[in-house]
């Protein structure tokens, strides 16, 4: 009897401490003691990026993405390839604008020319509060950045295959890639909120304007009007990487306005659209579209989540010198 409850303790105390090690991987806190002013350094010198370029926003901000759900939030994403074959290179990466890259290096430039932090704070933990920053310098909210995350040394083209979501999604494939990162479905439409900022190329969406189907010229789901807008910034012989406005209506403002561009038929592709042409998913739309407060609280929780996806802590991975190569 006395074996069986020392076994049952055991158990018990094992199932805490893997629980309590789970929960302490990532803390806000954790620069205290190493680097302080980690945050108010960081955004300084995101501000600074910010006041050149707009772009510096959704740059930034998508690069967080795209690095998060391909290996983990590591900063794999930033790791340069002499061969081209990193991340970096994957045709779904390509079209990551340069300030997104730009504002991490002199984000970590700043954060190591003060004595005291120097090759103390992670690559990816910069990229982590410079999203933060940058969403909150476009009008949206401020919130906590769990850190503690560490660098990792492996970044290869190959493993983008399949990870981020495609232009062409229906919500069945948007939920399951999700799922795959713990991200529920209102997590999903809430970070989906951030095309409020942005740009996307003619190629990513010309079909849904051009060569829908043999019977629909036009993508039914969009609406006409703002068909026809696309149309004239995009026309067929023109270069397709002509950049569009995600949102047409406050491009530069981090809003609910996304979510009343659904309800117009105003989603620039069809995995945007389908959040609200699907029943779903629609009342979580009309939801946010209704209430900002609601969305911008979801929209919290959902990165902070994002944040901690597949993050490498202790001694995993590293803290690079140089965020585009390994130690």
């Amino acid at each position: 009897m006395m074996k069986t409850q020392n076994r049952f303790l055991i158990v018990v105390l094992s199932i805490l401490f893997v629980s309590t090690c789970v929960s302490a991987q990532l803390t806000a806190n954790y620069y205290s003691k190493t680097c302080p002013n980690v945050e108010s350094i960081v955004r300084s010198a995101v501000l600074k990026k910010f006041q050149q370029t707009f772009v510096t926003v959704p740059a930034t901000l998508r690069l967080f993405f795209h690095d998060c759900f391909v290996r983990g939030c590591d900063a794999s994403v930033l790791l340069a390839s002499p061969s081209n074959s990193a991340e970096k290179d994957h045709p779904d990466n390509l079209s990551l604008a340069g300030d997104g890259f730009d504002t991490v290096v002199k984000a970590k430039a700043a954060v190591d020319s003060v004595p005291q932090c120097k090759n103390k704070v992670s690559c990816a933990d910069i990229l982590a509060l410079a999203t933060r920053d940058v969403i909150n310098l476009a009008g949206g909210p401020f919130y906590g950045v769990e850190l503690g995350r560490r660098d990792g040394r492996i970044s290869t083209k190959a493993g983008v295959q399949r990870k981020l979501p495609g232009p062409h999604f229906n919500l069945t494939q948007l939920n399951s890639l999700f799922a795959s990162h713990s991200l529920s479905q209102t997590d999903m439409i809430a970070l989906s909120g951030a095309h409020t900022l942005g740009f996307s190329h003619c190629s990513r969406f010309s079909k849904r304007i051009y060569n829908y189907t043999p019977k629909n010229r036009i993508d039914p789901t969009l609406n006409f009007q703002y068909a026809i807008q696309l149309r004239q910034m995009c026309p067929t012989r023109v270069d397709s990487r002509i950049a569009i406005n995600m949102d047409p209506t406050t491009p530069q403002l981090f809003d609910n306005a996304y979510f009343k561009n659904l309800q117009q038929g105003k989603g620039l592709f069809t995995s945007d659209q389908i959040l609200y042409t699907d029943p779903r998913s629609r009342p979580t739309v009309n939801l946010f579209a209704s209430n900002n407060v609601a969305f911008q609280n979801a929209f919290i929780s959902a990165i902070q989540k994002l944040g901690r996806v597949g993050v490498l802590t202790g001694t995993k991975g590293e803290i690079r010198n140089d965020c585009s190569r390994i130690n």
